[in-house]
């Protein structure tokens, strides 16, 4: 499964990858909007973490995955619990 991070704590980004391995994701997190810009492809899960991201972020994900078979999860934390439960909902292990 790929999912894609948009938001979030630039210092986390270590630990949200090693989450997502532990369910067998890979991963592409974006905390910048200057990285993010066309790449978020077209992954099976895109994760928003609302709190920490900027509107023109969130368009430009949305955007990005509009018209695609995307399941999209927003959380308003970025934290490692919110991202578990979320994981634990839509991924697999």
């Amino acid at each position: 499964m790929s999912v894609v991070i948009v938001g979030g704590n630039e210092c986390m980004e270590r630990q949200y990858k090693d989450l997502c391995r532990q369910f067998d994701c890979r991963t592409k997190v974006y905390t910048k909007a200057e990285g993010m810009a066309g790449k978020v492809g077209n992954p099976d899960l895109l994760v928003l973490f609302t709190g920490t991201m900027s509107h023109k972020m969130l368009q430009g994900a949305l955007s990005g995955v509009k018209g695609k078979d995307t399941v999209i999860a927003r959380s308003h934390s970025s934290s490692m619990s919110a991202l578990r439960t979320i994981l634990e909902t839509h991924a697999v292990r």
